[in-house]
């Protein structure tokens, strides 16, 4: 039972031992009183009717008629003239039953008034003993109407008590509700603070719980930090910043497999021409201020973009990996600009080579297709002239000419509904199934196209929304044909998009039920970028019950600083960390500090791209508590 509940009766009991007491004893005093008041007027009548019946002749109608005179004229419950032996002389007695207040007050508050008895004399002879009572039941009527009007009076009081206690333990109170909801966001794993209320019980709670969320926040980011450096340390080369040789190409390697509006990119690699002899020349020290230099460049495209990737490749190669950027060209031209003129700056009487190679990937290609393009480019590069730059192209030729094309297609099929949903198990380390993730499919020219394969098209057309919209849409209607978990991706794009997150609202609130049943998920880059979005699309769906959660976790995991706020269910770490896990150990620790934290939060945590049975043993005793991927299968 609430403490709130716990006060209101607590408040009604002794509100109703106080009016009740006082009601009882009212009555009780009003009955004494009328005992009082009958007890003097039988005693006054009995008084002045024997007076009256001393002073007349005392033959027997005489005094009948007086007795009969005086019991008419008042309201009489006996009178009653005895002789000094006991011998009724006269009587008369009222015979009929007791009206004006209900039987039951008459048997709980008996009126208990004496009869008035008086002497009549006849001369200085006593004639006999008068006995006069009152009738009692006026006295009721009077009792039982004047406990009414206090009831009635009480119930009144009652009333107001409640609706102003209603007012004062809503203000007492007001600080109790935010002390309420700050311990459920502490047991929810949200470790929120709150302001002090006045009241002093109070304030030295919410002190305590803020004390508790700010020391356990304080670990976390600790946490959050130690984990950011073993990340540098075993991802990152230790000059420059960027990422080593064997995180890029797990980097590619999950770039190559997303199946989302980021599927196809460009790669660019650019090489420091005779690193050796440049060192010879301007020295060490020099020499790696410039690869710093060169570093800061490569950092500054990615900082500009949260899901971009830079990359040493070894001591002069350098690489950058630029998903949902496919104009390779004009990218390529950007960051040989940026390179040259960082040569400029640090050599001006030296000449170095610094030639600069791009190509463009699809979906679904393979890593050493994509190298060996881009490998090729740099190589022709290179004997082209010192700072020249070749752009190699890749990748199925296009099945659309033009945007316009392109808009045209998509659009057909999403008003025939041409769309429909794939089903990659996510299971749990058991191998029960946790949800089933579902890409979206549209058929283009009568085949069946995955995402990877127009969702960049759709991305630059600002079709986002309509596309997320009808991937919501087919989900819930599949779940309500087999009752089995959906899970789907928001793009950042659409989080955005207040017109797709009012539908989306429409959609779930409409079914409730089936909406239970749904997991979506929103990119890391997408959360990172638009948090304040995310957080309202996060809040907006914890009615509803849908599981939340980031799906591409990685190498910006610390800085989702408020990921506590948030109320998400699980994250899923990007295939960049998991692929190779069994023999990374890098990756291992900081695998485990992740899921470490997660866990602190309260999340689910779910590898992406398991693609080996080795990497599969390995993720339980990382943390790790599902997985999804070509190895995995539904137990």
């Amino acid at each position: 039972m609430s403490l709130i509940k716990q006060l209101w009766i607590a408040i009604a009991i002794v509100t109703l031992i106080a009016l009740g007491g006082s009601l009882v004893v009212s009555t009780l005093s009003a009955r004494h009183y009328l005992e009082q008041q009958l007890q003097v007027k039988n005693l006054d009548n009995a008084t002045s009717l024997a007076l009256s019946l001393s002073q007349m002749p005392k033959d027997a109608v005489t005094v009948e008629l007086q007795i009969s005179a005086q019991f008419d004229a008042g309201h009489y419950r006996l009178i009653r003239l005895t002789s000094p032996t006991g011998e009724v002389l006269a009587e008369r007695e009222y015979a009929g039953v007791l009206d004006g207040a209900p039987e039951w007050f008459i048997r709980l508050i008996p009126i208990e008034a004496h009869a008035g008895v008086a002497q009549v004399q006849d001369g200085w002879r006593q004639f006999g003993t008068l006995t006069l009572e009152s009738h009692k039941r006026y006295a009721y009527t009077a009792l039982w109407q004047g406990t009414l009007q206090l009831l009635g009076w009480f119930a009144l009081g009652g009333v107001l008590t409640g609706l102003i206690g209603t007012l004062i333990i809503k203000h007492i109170t007001r600080p109790l509700g935010r002390v309420v909801e700050q311990a459920e966001a502490i047991g929810g794993r949200r470790f929120v603070t709150t302001p002090e209320p006045s009241t002093r019980e109070f304030r030295s709670v919410v002190r305590a719980m803020n004390t508790l969320s700010d020391r356990v926040r304080t670990i976390l980011a600790e946490e959050a930090r130690r984990l950011e450096q073993l990340r540098r340390q075993t991802q990152h080369d230790e000059m420059t910043g960027l990422l080593n040789r064997s995180q890029f190409l797990n980097q590619l390697d999950s770039a190559l497999a997303r199946d989302d509006a980021h599927a196809a990119g460009t790669l660019l690699l650019a090489r420091v021409g005779d690193l050796a002899g440049l060192n010879q020349r301007i020295g060490r020290e020099a020499t790696d201020r410039l690869l710093r230099d060169l570093g800061e460049r490569f950092a500054d495209f990615t900082s500009a973009n949260g899901n971009w990737e830079a990359g040493r490749m070894n001591g002069s190669d350098f690489a950058l990996l630029a998903p949902g950027r496919e104009d390779a060209d004009v990218l390529a031209r950007e960051l040989a600009r940026a390179l040259h003129d960082t040569l400029d700056a640090h050599l001006k009487d030296v000449l170095v080579g610094l030639p600069v190679a791009a190509t463009n990937y699809a979906a679904g290609e393979a890593r050493s297709q994509v190298l060996a393009r881009a490998d090729g480019a740099l190589a022709t590069a290179e004997q082209t002239g010192d700072r020249s730059l070749r752009v190699e192209s890749g990748g199925a030729p296009a099945p659309y000419p033009d945007l316009q094309s392109w808009r045209a297609a998509l659009l057909s099929a999403l008003e025939h509904d041409r769309v429909r949903l794939g089903a990659y198990p996510v299971v749990t380390n058991g191998g029960r199934l946790l949800h089933d993730e579902a890409p979206i499919r549209i058929q283009l020219d009568d085949t069946w196209q995955p995402a990877g394969h127009f969702m960049p098209h759709a991305a630059r057309l600002g079709l986002m929304p309509r596309f997320d919209i009808a991937v919501v849409r087919a989900a819930l209607r599949a779940i309500a044909h087999d009752g089995r978990e959906r899970g789907i991706n928001v793009s950042a794009e659409s989080l955005r998009d207040a017109n797709f997150r009012g539908e989306l609202f429409s959609l779930l609130q409409a079914d409730p039920a089936t909406a239970k049943l749904l997991w979506i998920e929103v990119p890391e880059y997408g959360a990172l970028r638009h948090l304040a979005e995310f957080r309202t699309l996060c809040v907006a769906l914890q009615p509803l019950g849908c599981r939340v959660g980031i799906e591409h976790v990685g190498a910006h995991f610390g800085e989702l600083g408020d990921l506590h706020e948030l109320g998400l269910d699980y994250v899923k770490i990007d295939s960049a960390i998991i692929r190779g896990i069994d023999t990374n150990a890098g990756n291992q620790a900081f695998l485990r500090g992740l899921c470490m934290i997660a866990h602190s939060l309260g999340l689910m945590t779910i590898a992406e791209g398991v693609a080996s049975a080795a990497e599969q043993e390995a993720l339980p005793g990382l943390g790790i508590d599902g997985m999804t991927g070509p190895a995995v299968r539904e137990g």
